[in-house]
């Protein structure tokens, strides 16, 4: 089965599940709704990449245990027009009244991930009908991969929290989460000097778990840092000008958030 659906579908989806989300907090007796915005940082694992294109181009092979990075991009914040330039978070939730600190959420964590250009790494199959099984430099005109439009995790979340301390104006919490989704990414690469300017599509599936500390502020704002670790699987991703080549690899992230939130309880 072949998932290719445009950023626009997949961003009329975000809106409707907001909006459905939206109605079944309206349903229920009491609870709260929340929206909240950050920004973040991260690390990955290292990753073996799987290369291949025996149909327009002449190459299988794999670039084992690379190293690669995050691309913050902080210095575009500013200009309401750039917000979402750097690694950003945006998420919309809501918490039960009838089970209390118990909630759902659809997150959107718009990280990047960028193979890091010029390291020694073992390349093992054949490229232009040559096997090659050896140390390579791996330079970017060779091969370069980076998911910066980024590696973006929508993923559907279960939620817990539990109260510290609070009095009249402030209420701590210790909130986790346990989520799945799709990695609806945009992949920019070059292979053996092919370039693929890329395109939002999904490209594969995450799963993820979050556990961070919540300061609620006069209970209808709130102030959060979140830790993220998920595992990502590339499926899906294609390569070269015409798209023909494809890109299979698996990576651990661990990510680092700080956001601002606002909650409206539902009467």
């Amino acid at each position: 089965m072949k998932f290719d659906l445009s950023f626009q579908k997949v961003k009329a989806l975000f809106i409707n599940i907001c909006f459905f989300m939206n109605l079944h907090a309206i349903a229920q007796s009491k609870g709260t709704l929340y929206l909240s915005w950050g920004y973040n940082r991260e690390a990955y694992s290292r990753s073996t990449l799987h290369l291949k294109n025996t149909i327009t181009d002449n190459y299988d092979f794999k670039v084992h245990r690379v190293y690669a990075h995050d691309k913050s991009n902080f210095e575009a914040i500013g200009p309401i027009n750039a917000l979402t330039i750097p690694q950003y978070n945006l998420h919309i939730g809501y918490w039960f009244k009838k089970k209390p600190n118990t909630g759902l959420e659809l997150s959107w964590d718009h990280l990047k991930y960028v193979v890091s250009d010029n390291q020694i790494v073992k390349v093992t199959g054949n490229i232009k009908g040559r096997y090659i099984n050896k140390d390579t430099l791996v330079d970017p005109n060779f091969m370069h991969v980076q998911h910066t439009n980024g590696n973006n995790y929508l993923m559907f979340n279960y939620m817990k929290r539990l109260p510290l301390w609070r009095n009249k104006t402030f209420e701590l919490f210790w909130q986790n989460k346990l989520g799945a989704g799709v990695l609806y990414s945009f992949t920019i690469s070059t292979v053996l000097g092919n370039y693929d300017p890329g395109y939002f599509k999904i490209q594969g599936y995450v799963l993820g778990v979050n556990s961070g500390i919540q300061l609620n502020i006069f209970k209808h704002f709130f102030l959060q840092t979140d830790a993220q670790g998920a595992f990502a699987h590339y499926i899906n991703s294609d390569l070269g000008a015409d798209h023909v080549g494809k890109l299979n690899h698996v990576f651990l992230s661990g990510a680092m958030s700080l956001q601002f939130g606002f909650n409206v309880p539902i009467k």
